[in-house]
C-alpha cells in the first residue's frame, strides 16, 4: 500500500511545476494556480487506483478538466464594470415618503367613497374593486347596464374632483 501512495506522490511531485505553469497560463493568477494544483492532487489521490497504470496522463486530464471548470466559473462572475452598472440602476420601489403619501391618498379616497350615495358606492365597489361585469351588477340592482355605467362614471368623477380638491388644499 505504501508503494501505491508513494508512486502517486512521486508522479505529482515530478509534474507539480508543469501543472502550476499550465494553470497560470490559463488563469493568469498564482493563487488560482496553487489552488487548482492542490485540487488536482486531491482528485489524483482519491482516484489513485484508476490513475496507477499511467498517473501522469491521468493527472494532466484532471488538470485540463479543472482549468475548463475554472474558466466556466470565471465567466459567471461579474466584473467591476458590471457591478458599477448594476449599482447605477435607479431603485423603482417607492421610498418611505412616497409610501406614506400613497397611504394618505388611499385613506382620503376611502373617505370620499363613503360620501357617495349607497347605491352609487356599491356599484363603484362592485365594478372597480371587485372587478365584476356591468351586466352582473345591473342584474343585482334591477337596473340597465347603461344605468350602471352612468352611476360608476358619476362616482369616479365625484371621487376624482374631491381628491383633487383635497390635494390642492
Amino acid at each position: 500500500m505504501a508503494s501505491y501512495d508513494d508512486e502517486l506522490v512521486a508522479a505529482f511531485s515530478r509534474n507539480e511545476r508543469r501543472i502550476k505553469r499550465y494553470f497560470i497560463s490559463r488563469t493568469r493568477s498564482q493563487a488560482d494556480s496553487d489552488d487548482l494544483a492542490q485540487e488536482a492532487w486531491i482528485k489524483l489521490a482519491r482516484n489513485g487506483a484508476a490513475a496507477l497504470a499511467s498517473p501522469v496522463p491521468y493527472l494532466m486530464r484532471i488538470a485540463r478538466t479543472l482549468a475548463v471548470d475554472h474558466d466556466r466559473g470565471q465567466k459567471r462572475k461579474l466584473t467591476s464594470n458590471d457591478i458599477d452598472v448594476l449599482l447605477s440602476i435607479a431603485d423603482e420601489h417607492p421610498g418611505p415618503e412616497k409610501q406614506i403619501e400613497d397611504r394618505d391618498q388611499v385613506r382620503c379616497l376611502m373617505q370620499i367613497i363613503d360620501e357617495l350615495p349607497e347605491r352609487q358606492r356599491r356599484m363603484l365597489v362592485a365594478c372597480r374593486l371587485e372587478q365584476r361585469r356591468h351586466a352582473d351588477i345591473a342584474a343585482e340592482f334591477g337596473v340597465s347596464v347603461r344605468t350602471v355605467e352612468l352611476e360608476v362614471r358619476n362616482a369616479v368623477n365625484y371621487c376624482s374632483e374631491r381628491l383633487g380638491t383635497m390635494n390642492r388644499a
